[in-house]
Parts: C-alpha cells; sequence; structure tokens
C-alpha cells in the first residue's frame, strides 16, 4: 500500500471551490478513440448530506462559458428497482453500499457510450427512485468535447468508469451531527466506506466540507 498524500487543506469560497473544479476539469486529458465524440466523464462523490449534486449543478455554467458542452446525470437516477435494492430491508448498510445502484445500466447506458469507442448516444435517466417507475427519458447525443457531470453518493468504489474524480470528504463527528436520526443506519455504510474505498486517497480531487460555507481543498 502506497504511503498517505500528505497535503496541507487549503480554504477556499465555495464559489473558489467550484472555479478549482472546473479548472481541473478543463486542464484534463479528453479520451480519444475513433468515432468517439471525445468527453469527459467526471464523477462527483460525497454523503447524501454534502450534495455533490449541487457542485455539479454550479459546474454547468462556468463549463459551457469555456465552450465545453456538458452531459448532467444523477447517479440516483439509475438505482435498482426497489424490490432488489431493498431485498435485504430498507435499513441494511451493506445493501445501501452494494446493492443501491445499477451499476451495469449506468455502464450500458451512459458511461459506455460516452467512453472511448462509444458512439455518444446516452440515457439521461433509467427510473425514478420516489416512484419506481422507468423515467421514459429519450436518449441525447452528446457533442464533441462534452463533459460528462456525474454525481452519486458513495460510488468510488463501484468500478464505474470516469475519467475524474472529485470526493467531498466530511468527518466522522460532523456526519453524525448532520445525518437525521431516521438516517443513523447509513452511518455503518458510510463507515465502511471511508475503511475499504478510502475516498480520500482514491479520488482525483478532495474537497473537506464540514463546513460548507467554508471548505479546504486536499487534493487536485
Amino acid at each position: 500500500m502506497s504511503a498517505p498524500r500528505a497535503v496541507v487543506p487549503r480554504p477556499v469560497t465555495p464559489q473558489g471551490l467550484v472555479a478549482h473544479v472546473a479548472e481541473r476539469i478543463l486542464a484534463a486529458p479528453v479520451p480519444q478513440a475513433p468515432r468517439s465524440p471525445g468527453v469527459l466523464r467526471v464523477l462527483l462523490d460525497g454523503h447524501p448530506t454534502t450534495r455533490p449534486g449541487d457542485l455539479a449543478d454550479g459546474l454547468v455554467e462556468p463549463l459551457r462559458a469555456a465552450g465545453r458542452p456538458v452531459a448532467r446525470v444523477r447517479v440516483d437516477d439509475f438505482l435498482r428497482p426497489a424490490s432488489l435494492r431493498l431485498e435485504r430491508g430498507r435499513e441494511d448498510p451493506d445493501a445501501f453500499l452494494e446493492e443501491r445502484v445499477d451499476v451495469a445500466a449506468l455502464d450500458r447506458e451512459v458511461l459506455g457510450p460516452l467512453g472511448p469507442g462509444g458512439e455518444g448516444r446516452y440515457l439521461p435517466s433509467l427510473r425514478d427512485a420516489a416512484t419506481d417507475r422507468p423515467t421514459r427519458a429519450g436518449y441525447l447525443t452528446a457533442a464533441p468535447g462534452t463533459v460528462l457531470l456525474l454525481d452519486g453518493a458513495l460510488c468510488l468504489g463501484l468500478g464505474l468508469r470516469v475519467d475524474l474524480t472529485v470526493h467531498l470528504a466530511v468527518r466522522e463527528a460532523t456526519l453524525a451531527r448532520r445525518v437525521p436520526a431516521s438516517e443513523a443506519w447509513t452511518l455503518a455504510a458510510c463507515a465502511r466506506y471511508r475503511r475499504e474505498v478510502e475516498p480520500e486517497r482514491a479520488a482525483d480531487v478532495v474537497a473537506r466540507v464540514d463546513h460548507p460555507d467554508r471548505p479546504a481543498l486536499v487534493l487536485g
């Protein structure tokens, strides 16, 4: 196992965090392959209370202003049917990590088509988690140079085929304060995620967001 990367956290503003991640995305090499649109697939990961979707949404305009088309997709729109993901019960921490996301569908409908060798035609959503019904979304075609912004919770260990990863980190004590009592059972899943996946070492860009109004860059 490699030694931990020791970096002094650098405080930034929320706007500064968005700007930094946008710059990192714009500087990243875009995978190229014959007859592929050349899409950069970016995963924004974090516990739901860190709101990685808000960061993804905040990146859309800066990237478009820089001339990059954006494809916006949410992992929560690719969850497995409730009958499968809740088979072990509604409050099973291991199922929350292992059974929640339909990885095969996400790979088949989004990450594969937008990766090297893909044709660029992707499905923006598959299933409404609230109703457990198909969204019936139509397929879209990514323009050359598109940035895929994919946000999700605790997703770095799923083997998703992406090109750049961003993790929003919080301390255990912060999570314990933020998570409502009805969702306290998820804390065990978070602890296992930190232990087994080590997201602060695995991600390309890491920001600590214990104080959302005062984030701090750790890596990237």
